[in-house]
């Protein structure tokens, strides 16, 4: 199809925009061949007409469909060029939100400016293991990319990342090394991926500094190598940085700031270890202050400084060495503070004293004077000798500075150095992962030495990234086997050439700074002279001679020349690094070691320096100068042989590129400028690719994908069987051009917009069917309207037509009366309103009348007093103009006069000057003197009269000014009198004004109160009637009060019920949670336990030949080989949990604490009565040895034996006796769950305080016997032994004591010698002092027959004690052993009587032990005390507890080995239904039943759980026997070998539930047949008597129950393995109702396919799966509440992870995939139905996603969708219901978009909801199992032992 076909009326295409970069429009008529002028409609609302250009006659770009809008990658759009790209990263970065796009092989970033929670520990999970294109674009998705690749394809692997300054390239960098350092952990125990990332705060601190763009910008090019091993795991790391900005240490532009570490020391200056740094705020610092903007917002300073140091601390460099760096830091600032003076214009110094120098000095340990004198002064060297000249101010600075750059750069490579040192690993490296963090392409105003070498590597890294484009394309097409056309694609190696090749830019300014007087200028001449007009890609700018222009990939570039040299050479005066090198400073001169390797501050083997050029990893050996040839390399020829390296390194990996975009400049959060954008896309080669990509056949469908998508477009006829030929069949009709499209072996090619042009035809056909549905369906239900409305009107006519007729009458009647009503009505009105209005007509009248006269007596009134004010104003007007106009006449007089006289002045100056003048008026001069003379006469007289009169007149004024001075005074006197008579008169007038108003105010009061009576007469008469309805409204309220105050009581009774239910759900979370703690903490135990066994096996296998000695058995096997070693057993084992308490009391809460204290103590207490006992024993037995052989006195040791073996009887008796009474204690607690039970004063909490005083009644007894059994011993043999046979009976003891000390039967052998040894010693000594025995064998006859006696009647008092209950049998063992002391005492009274000292001693010895005995006794009852109120605290919170809750969690501490061998008491019952089997065939039953047994043939052929039969009717046997070892061994040998089992076939299903099956069942079979009521209910009488007789095994049961949970928790492993490769396949990808979402065309980044070959799985194979796992675990016979417990955990994982899959993917998020999901799911419900499971709990874990589903389904636009929406889903959280939002994608043309407002009301209306931030469910999450006690209905001796089992070698009993 022609593209000019496209071009149809609605068809939309981008234009250009000044301000949009491009706009989008509408054709509003078909284009035609030849049209010259589109006509346009802009969204704007806009018409335009719209120009070709007549050259090129090129149309608009067409936009895409709304449908590829927002893909995922670019490379998905049908048409690909640049309005595209910009348009779907806009949309996808300000509409949802999404900062990552593929384009092909490139990641696209976009700076969000805003901390996103999409880089957590779930989200890498969730990465992990995934193929690139299943899950959304992320940097998570490129690194798990490259570390797939790197263990497949055995290849090392690079990740480019690149961008401007700001668009997060170094934040891009550090997440893709987390990515890796938490998927493959470390190779060994140094923790080096913590190292790797610790790297990063140390790089940031010394090469990030703030710019105008970027707050945090790296200033450096950095490459970072990951090592990993051969089983990929971290090793080590490796790092080469390139093209440090130095100029930043000693200049900074406006708001820009220096490098972030000298700030921080800055802010860490009051730190106590920097005060000898002796620094200040950043302002003080030239160095720091240039740009203005010392801070930055929301960044401490002192922090990122402590950040530093722990980093620093962990990668091993030490603190001195960290000093050390602050100091030469430090140094840097002050020297920048170094001022100079100048002295000439050639000559400069520095003042003396000068404290920044003086500071500079003392941190670098220089001399002062000679530092001041190179820094003024420079050395020149000729041939002949060598000149010391001084240099200028200027020239002074440019060299501190150029120091200070020198000295930062060193210390900056030596610290990369030490990092490389420490992340050196000693293991080979296998492969490795570099991660490439260089800066963009850079064009600025004006453009320098730094941005030429930036441009210059981009070039190059531009050409390896178009190459490895088109290799990926070629390799794309060879493999589908379609003809390969060359594309055509921008190859820069001419600009390469340009800068690196001979002669070139580089080349001629090495050439240049290599001559004695080279300068920038005629630097650039020599470039206009070779390339100028030669080079295409070099131009000259017209206005300048100083600066050259490239064209770069990405555009044109114009750099001034300016500094090029300067910043090439890098020079610095060689003898100021001598003064440095010079130092006493032992770090400052390693520094400047060029040839030799730095001392590693964490004394780790060196890896080879890495500066800022990558250096030889072995130092050159060679000439003297050779290392100053070296340094004088140029940056330029430093830069491009490390960036040729750098090159080599990429081309020898397989690269992976991420491209950043800054969205602005202002760092506005998800804000997108598209002018800035398209800059950077055209520079990182993103459009580039798509180039190539449109050049060729960017669309690319599998055949059937074409199928599902397209089958709407084609006929019944044309679909075939095989779907290539059917694709092909179909395109010949549908594309006629056959170079549009090619067909591949597994895929069809399309060119650019052709699958628009489909996707048009599949909208047209689909638009059609849906207007023909439209229509018929429209039309069938307007007629049904219709016919339903004409019944309706034709009923509603009826009725309408009475009710108005009725209505007409009642009108008619209502009108007549209405008109006689209205005649009488009127007339009251009007004739009331006549008189009204007469009334008020007088009133007015008689108003206005009075004031309109009162308004013209003021008008004649003011007209008079205005004619007077007039008279006297025009009089003063008259008189003031007069004045006025005399004054003007005087004073023109006046000035006329003047003129005039001046002028006859003039004359007659003139005059007097000529001689004629002065004769003429020299002649009557003396006349005119004369008559002068006569004038003053008479002139005199005139002023002497005029003076008399003067003074006559003054005497007349003197009198009458007297005259007039009296006058005044009287007149002021009547004055004064006037005024006051006039006050007098004048209150008078008040007073007779003030009598008026008070007549006048009576008189209104009296009205007031007339009126006030009639008012308050009808007041009254209103107020009874009013209160007559408040009345009665009062009874309704009344009424209605009732009727509330019963609802309210409705209300809290619901509302109790409400909150009790939601308490009682509380409790059951709450012990859901305890539950799961316990099996979380069994979970890690087991773990722990397998590594332990791990390790035991490699230990092992290292350690071949054993150790020489004696070799101790463990605690299990010595239990099984000698009774000797128990207390060696409670020893090793109490052991045990002491150590694991304290972590266990962080995890278990404080109820089970208590009681698991309380049940150990109950423990201890057993254990030291049975060390008592067996002390006791071995006393007996050592007295019988030592009697043995004496011969004289047999009778008085078998009375003496008989005598204690019936102590110990009563002994065992009462252990059995606390024993049952423990039972009980337990039975009781498990029996009741309700919290009244436990509350004081309830039945169980009588129990435990019951229990608990006769067990400290008991201990009591039991300590009051221990006692006089002991005394008894002593006084037996004090009374035996001879006095003077003192030392053998002391020795005798010692061999005693040493017997209670021996544990092993080794030891007892060697016991037994030495006993024997000692028996034939005192044989000799009993021979040879038989004679002084003779004589006193009368009396110790006579004592034996005492003591016989004595016997006697112990023994009938102990008879008729046992007969008793057991409360009377306390009272009267006390009181017989209360007479038996009395008596004893009374006979060793009489028997010392003779001898007082003898008896005195006795006593002592006596009240010595009893004082001990009484302190035993109160520390006992502290104990007693303490554990009641633990009791009553256990007691109050055990309410919480179910009973399950005890059969689940441990009485014990939890311990490495489950086999802790416990008490085990007798019990006296009969026994029968037993399996027999010897001691020596223990092994082979164990190996027979458990290790070697198939569960498959089992479970096929034999009733379930017939292992578990089987084992516990042995255990009932070896009870019978009453052989606590025998029972010991088997169970202990049981839970191993299961252990034994389950780690060898962990992995297989079958094994886990078969033996999950069977320890369940043994663990029932335990409680049904222990003998406790509890688990006797349901047994029959025949069941009964097969209960255990002699032991009570409840511990066991405990064990048995953690092995369980640990079995179910593998089971829940085993499970999730296999169903995990289905969920997403079976859930989300296939389309399990065919042709509802079509398949929206993929990029290059292609998913797993939605339609079902045969290697993916469908909804079906997850069906099937559930159903084998439900019918293995029915096999087996697992209780029907596990197997619920199973399901639930099942549908947990499926619901998880296929809602974790859907957040991740947003070509998942459609409403068709959404009815794809509830289908999928209610085929999971159907399954639970068919199972009869739908009470499991299994489809409330599905809710989540099925409201997912439900979200993608419902309609997303009004407000009261929203608030449906967010009352849907109270499953899902806000992050997940805004994500589903943000990824919602139509599939179809006919859906729309979310907005992004509806997304805000979404999120506004959910504010206030508090639930998890976190995005994703928690897919590992196990629920905690119980094991509900299922009793067994077989009887146990109708079971029958197959002989396929091969146990002949036991029998039944």
């Amino acid at each position: 199809m022609a593209a000019s076909e496209l071009y149809t009326k609605f068809a939309r295409v981008w234009i250009p925009d000044p301000e949009e970069v491009w706009k989008s429009a509408e054709l509003l008529k078909d284009y035609k061949p030849g049209d010259k002028i589109l006509l346009l409609h802009l969204e704007d609302g806009r018409d335009l007409e719209y120009r070709l250009d007549p050259k090129t006659k090129e149309l608009p770009h067409l936009r895409n469909p709304d449908i590829l809008v927002g893909e995922n990658d670019l490379t998905a759009l049908s048409y690909l060029h640049e309005p595209a790209v910009l348009h779907n990263l806009r949309v996808r970065f300000i509409d949802s939100k999404l900062i990552y796009t593929y384009c092909g092989i490139v990641l696209v970033a976009i700076n969000p400016y805003e901390q996103l929670p999409i880089y957590g520990e779930d989200i890498i999970n969730a990465y992990s293991g995934q193929n690139m294109g299943d899950m959304d674009p992320h940097i998570f998705a490129v690194a798990e990319e490259a570390y797939k690749q790197m263990a497949r394809d055995e290849r090392n692997q690079s990740i480019i990342v690149s961008g401007e300054s700001g668009a997060g390239k170094t934040v891009s960098a550090k997440y893709a090394m987390r990515y890796f350092a938490t998927v493959s952990g470390s190779a060994s125990e140094a923790n080096v991926e913590e190292k790797v990332l610790a790297s990063n705060p140390i790089m940031e601190s010394i090469g990030n500094a703030k710019t105008t763009r970027n707050d945090n910008s790296s200033r450096f090019g950095k490459y970072i190598e990951i090592g990993f091993d051969k089983r990929h795991r971290i090793i080590g790391a490796n790092m080469r940085t390139y093209l440090l900005e130095k100029s930043r240490v000693v200049f900074q532009a406006e708001e820009e700031r220096n490098y972030h570490i000298f700030y921080q020391l800055c802010a860490s200056a009051k730190l106590p270890e920097f005060k000898m740094l002796r620094l200040g705020d950043a302002n003080n610092f030239h160095y720091t202050k240039q740009g203005g903007s010392p801070v930055i917002e929301g960044v401490d300073d002192a922090k990122e400084m402590a950040q530093t140091r722990q980093a620093c601390t962990l990668l091993g460099i030490s603190e001195s060495y960290q000093m050390g760096i602050f100091r030469i830091l430090a140094a840097i600032l002050h020297l920048g503070n170094v001022g100079f003076m100048s002295r000439d214009s050639d000559s400069c110094t520095i003042p003396p004293k000068h404290e920044p120098l003086s500071i500079f000095c003392d941190l670098m340990a220089v001399d002062f004077e000679e530092m001041c004198h190179w820094l003024c002064h420079r050395k020149l060297a000729t041939a002949a000798e060598t000149y010391i000249k001084p240099i200028s101010k200027l020239q002074a600075t440019n060299a501190r500075d150029a120091l200070a750059k020198h000295i930062y750069a060193k210390l900056f490579n030596w610290i990369v150095d030490h990092v490389n040192q420490v992340l050196h690993s000693a293991v080979k490296q296998h492969s490795f992962i570099g991660v490439l963090d260089i800066y963009g392409f850079e064009t600025f105003e004006i453009n320098s030495f730094e941005q030429f070498c930036i441009n210059y590597a981009n070039e190059k890294l531009q050409q390896q990234f178009n190459m490895h484009v088109f290799k990926l394309e070629q390799e794309e097409y060879m493999k589908e086997q379609i003809p390969w056309t060359l594309i055509d694609f921008y190859d820069n190696q001419p600009c390469i050439n340009l800068i690196e090749s001979k002669l070139g830019i580089l080349d001629l300014l090495d050439e240049e700074c290599k001559m004695p007087k080279g300068t920038d200028d005629t630097w650039a001449q020599k470039l206009y002279n070779t390339h100028l007009n030669k080079c295409a890609l070099f131009e000259k700018p017209r206005l300048s001679n100083k600066a050259f222009i490239i064209q770069h990939f990405a555009d044109k570039v114009e750099y001034q020349c300016e500094g090029f040299l300067e910043k090439n050479k890098d020079t610095v005066f060689e003898e100021q690094i001598k003064v440095l090198k010079s130092s006493k400073f032992k770090m400052l001169p390693e520094l400047f070691q060029d040839d030799e390797k730095a001392i590693s501050p964490s004394s780790a083997t060196s890896s080879g320096r890495t500066l800022l050029t990558r250096t030889p990893a072995k130092p050159t050996k060679g000439r003297p100068g050779q290392a100053a040839k070296e340094h004088k390399k140029t940056v330029g020829h430093q830069f491009r042989n490390s960036l040729h390296l750098l090159m080599e390194t990429l081309n020898a990996t397989t690269p992976h590129y991420v491209r950043c975009i800054k969205p602005n400049d202002f760092k506005f959060p998800f804000t997108f400028d598209e002018k800035r954008a398209v800059q950077q896309l055209r520079a990182c080669g993103v459009l580039e690719t798509i180039r190539i990509s449109a050049a060729g056949f960017p669309s690319r469908w599998t055949y059937q994908e074409f199928f599902s998508r397209y089958r709407v477009l084609m006929k019944q006829k044309d679909v075939l069987s095989e779907r290539k030929q059917t694709c092909k069949n179909v395109l010949e009709k549908l594309i006629q051009d056959k170079d549009k499209y090619q067909f591949g072996k597994t895929k069809i090619f399309f060119r650019a917009g052709q699958v628009a042009y489909l996707e048009k035809l599949r909208a047209d056909k689909l638009r059609a069917a849906c207007i023909r549905i439209q229509k018929t369906i429209r039309g069938w239900l307007l007629r049904k309207k219709f016919l339903r409305m004409c019944k309706a009107a034709i009923t509603v006519q009826r009725y309408v037509r009475g009710h108005q007729a009725r209505c007409y009458a009642k009108f008619l009647r209502r009108t007549k009366a209405a008109t006689i009503i209205q005649k009488y009505w009127r007339m009251y009105v009007i004739r009331r309103r006549y008189k009204i209005w007469r009334t008020a007509t007088i009133v007015l009248q008689s108003y206005l009348r009075g004031y309109l006269a009162r308004n013209r007596y003021r008008k004649i009134l003011r007209e008079h007093k205005a004619v007077i004010i007039q008279k006297w104003v025009r009089g003063w007007l008259a008189r003031t103009y007069y004045k006025r106009s005399m004054h003007a006449i005087i004073y023109l007089q006046c000035c006329f006069r003047r003129m005039m006289a001046k002028r006859e002045l003039k004359k007659l100056k003139i005059e007097a000057r000529s001689v004629e003048r002065y004769k003429k008026l020299h002649i009557g001069m003396e006349n005119k003197i004369m008559q002068l003379q006569r004038k003053v006469d008479e002139q005199n007289k005139d002023y002497k009269c005029l003076m008399e009169k003067l003074t006559n007149l003054e005497g007349i004024y003197n009198s009458e000014t007297e005259k007039l001075r009296s006058d005044l005074e009287r007149l002021q006197l009547s004055e004064e009198e006037a005024k006051i008579a006039t006050g007098r008169v004048l209150s008078l007038q008040e007073e007779i004004a003030k009598l008026r108003k008070d007549l006048e105010q009576t008189q209104c009061e009296k009205k007031s109160i007339e009126e006030c009576a009639d008012r308050y007469k009808q007041e009254t008469e209103q107020l009874v009637s009013n209160l007559k309805e408040e009345n009665t409204l009062l009874k309704q309220e009344k009424e209605a009060l009732n009727h509330l105050i019963m609802e309210q009581a409705k209300e809290m009774t619901e509302t109790m019920e409400k909150k009790l239910i939601e308490e009682t759900k509380q409790l059951e979370l709450d012990l859901n949670d305890e539950r799961l703690r316990y099996q979380n903490l069994l979970n890690e135990f087991s773990r722990l336990e397998e590594r332990y066994d791990d390790l035991k096996e490699e230990m092992t296998l290292m350690v071949n030949v054993p150790k020489p000695g004696h070799k101790r058995t463990d605690s299990t096997h010595s239990s099984n080989e000698s009774e000797y070693t128990f207390s060696s057993e409670i020893a090793e084992t109490e052991d045990i949990p002491s150590r694991t308490e304290e972590p266990s009391e962080k995890k278990v809460p404080l109820d089970m604490s208590l009681f698991l204290k309380l049940q150990k103590r109950v423990t201890e207490l057993e254990q030291e009565k049975q060390l008592m006992q067996d002390e006791l024993d071995r006393k007996e037995e050592q007295v019988l040895r030592s009697k043995a052989k004496e011969e004289e006195r047999p009778q008085i040791r078998g009375a003496e034996l008989e005598y204690e073996s019936l102590k110990r009887q009563e002994l065992e008796s009462e252990n059995k006796k606390l024993k049952n009474e423990l039972n009980e204690l337990r039975k009781a607690l498990s029996e009741k769950s309700a919290p009244e039970v436990t509350a004081p004063g309830a039945p169980a909490y009588r129990v435990l305080m019951e229990q608990l005083t006769s067990v400290s009644e008991e201990l009591d007894v039991r300590k009051e016997e221990v006692l006089i059994l002991r005394s008894q011993l002593v006084s037996q043999k004090e009374a035996i032994q001879p006095k003077d046979d003192k030392n053998t009976m002391t020795d005798s003891t010692i061999l005693l004591e040493d017997v209670q000390k021996m544990k092993d039967k080794g030891e007892i052998a060697q016991a037994y010698i030495g006993l024997k040894e000692t028996n034939r010693l005192l044989e000799s000594q009993l021979q040879s002092q038989k004679r002084s025995h003779e004589n006193e064998a009368e009396a110790l006859r006579g004592e034996i027959q005492s003591l016989k006696e004595e016997n006697n009647r112990q023994q009938q008092l102990l008879a008729q004690n046992l007969q008793l209950p057991p409360e009377a049998r306390i009272e009267a063992s006390l009181q017989h052993e209360i007479t038996r002391l009395t008596n004893e005492n009374l006979y060793f009274e009489e028997l010392y009587a003779d001898d007082p000292k003898k008896y005195q001693s006795y006593r002592i010895s006596l009240y010595k032990r009893m004082i001990d005995l009484m302190e035993q006794l109160e520390k006992q009852d502290k104990t007693v005390r303490k554990l009641k109120k633990q009791l009553k605290v256990f007691a109050k919170k055990i309410g919480e507890l179910e009973v399950g809750q005890m059969e689940n969690i441990s009485p014990g501490q939890i311990i490495d080995e489950p086999i802790r061998p416990v008490n085990i008491p007798r019990k006296e019952k009969d026994f029968q239904g037993m399996l027999e089997y010897k001691k020596e065939d223990e092994q082979k039953l164990v190996k027979n039943l458990i290790l070697e047994l198939k569960p498959r043939g089992v479970a096929v052929n034999l009733i379930p759980g017939l292992p578990a039969y089987i084992l516990f009717m042995c255990v009932r046997h070896a009870d019978y026997l009453n052989d606590d070892q025998k029972v010991r061994s088997l169970l202990t040998s049981t839970i191993n070998s299961i252990k034994k089992v389950l780690k060898k076939r962990g992995d297989d299903f079958e094994t886990v539930s078969f033996w999950l099956s069977n320890t369940c069942r043994f663990l029932h079979c335990l409680k049904q047949y222990s003998g406790e009521e509890g688990f006797m209910k349901h047994n029959t009488s025949r069941q009964n008597e097969h209960c255990l007789t002699n032991f009570d095994l409840a511990e066991y049961r405990q064990v048995l129950s953690d092995l369980a949970i640990q079995i179910y928790q593998q089971l829940v492993r085993v499970l999730e393995n296999i169903l995990q490769p289905m969920i997403v396949s079976g859930m989300l990808e296939h389309e399990t109702i065919q042709g509802v979402s079509g398949v929206k065309p993929t990029g290059l980044r292609k998913r797993t396919s939605s339609i079902a070959d045969e290697g993916t799985y469908t909804l079906d194979s997850i069906l099937r799966q559930l159903n084998s796992f439900h019918s293995v675990m029915c096999q087996h016979g697992m209780d029907p509440e596990l197997i619920k417990q199973v399901v639930k955990q099942m549908f947990y994982i499926v619901g998880a992870v296929t809602l974790n899959n859907l957040l991740l993917r947003k070509d998942m998020c459609s409403w068709s995939k959404g009815m794809q999901i509830r289908y999928n799911v209610s085929q999971l419900e159907e399954w639970l139905r068919d199972k009869n499971l739908m009470n499991s709990g299994a489809k409330e874990t599905l809710e989540p996603l099925i409201q997912a589903a439900q979200l993608l389904q419902v309609k997303k636009k009004t407000d009261d969708d929203a608030e449906a929406i967010c009352s849907m889903c109270n499953a899902l959280t806000t992050a997940q219901i805004v994500k589903v939002l943000n990824l919602y994608t139509p599939v179809n043309e006919f859906e729309e978009r979310v907005s992004v407002s509806f997304i805000r009301t979404i999120q506004m209306r959910l504010r206030d909801r508090k639930d998890s931030p976190q995005l994703l469910m928690d897919a590992k999450h196990i629920f905690p199992v119980t094991f509900p006690f299922n009793p067994s209905s077989l009887a146990l001796e109708t079971i029958q032992i197959p002989a396929s089992l091969g146990l002949g070698f036991i029998s039944r009993v």
